[in-house]
């Protein structure tokens, strides 16, 4: 595996929108009767290349979003988004589920669907060709998504680390 990279951003320096991917009721079932609480998966991003996910467990809808969206907030990633668009073809896997991203030509949109559509809206790309094979729990979808974007390398760090110039790295 290649060494990957995470640029962490805190949350005090960006400006983030949240968007509810799933909100799943649980059931604990006590010697009382069943007690009911809801699980939500949030994705919050600020639509310019940075993102993160969070989970968050309440009794009630709002409180579990909330919880959501402050975990989400501490889990923010930068991630290079070329032209609205992603700098080259990436995947990604956690548990069943497996991803498959392809950068896509100005005014294509985007093309996913579900979980990754949240989440690859909310890093701000407008053009992008997204699918998802395996399992289609929104659990392991986002996280599989965030491992493609991790993965994710723009021309300058490539650049960098070959030791050649920017224009090198497209010319050959």
């Amino acid at each position: 595996m290649r060494n990957v990279q995470i640029h962490r951003v805190k949350s005090s320096e960006v400006e983030v929108k949240d968007r509810l991917v799933a909100i799943n009721r649980v059931t604990k079932v006590t010697k009382g009767g069943r007690t009911f609480s809801f699980s939500a998966i949030v994705v919050v991003g600020n639509e310019d290349g940075v993102v993160g996910h969070g989970l968050g467990k309440a009794h009630e809808v709002a409180a579990a979003v909330a919880k959501g969206i402050d975990d989400a907030k501490k889990n923010l990633i930068r991630i290079p988004v070329l032209n609205g668009t992603l700098p080259h073809e990436t995947t990604g896997k956690f548990g069943g589920a497996r991803v498959l991203i392809k950068p896509a030509s100005p005014g294509t949109g985007v093309i996913a669907g579900g979980a990754m559509r949240a989440v690859l809206e909310s890093v701000g790309v407008q053009d992008v060709l997204a699918k998802s094979k395996g399992s289609s729990n929104p659990h392991n979808v986002v996280k599989a998504t965030f491992d493609a974007l991790i993965k994710l390398r723009d021309p300058k760090t490539v650049a960098r680390m070959r030791g050649i110039d920017l224009d090198k790295v497209f010319n050959g």
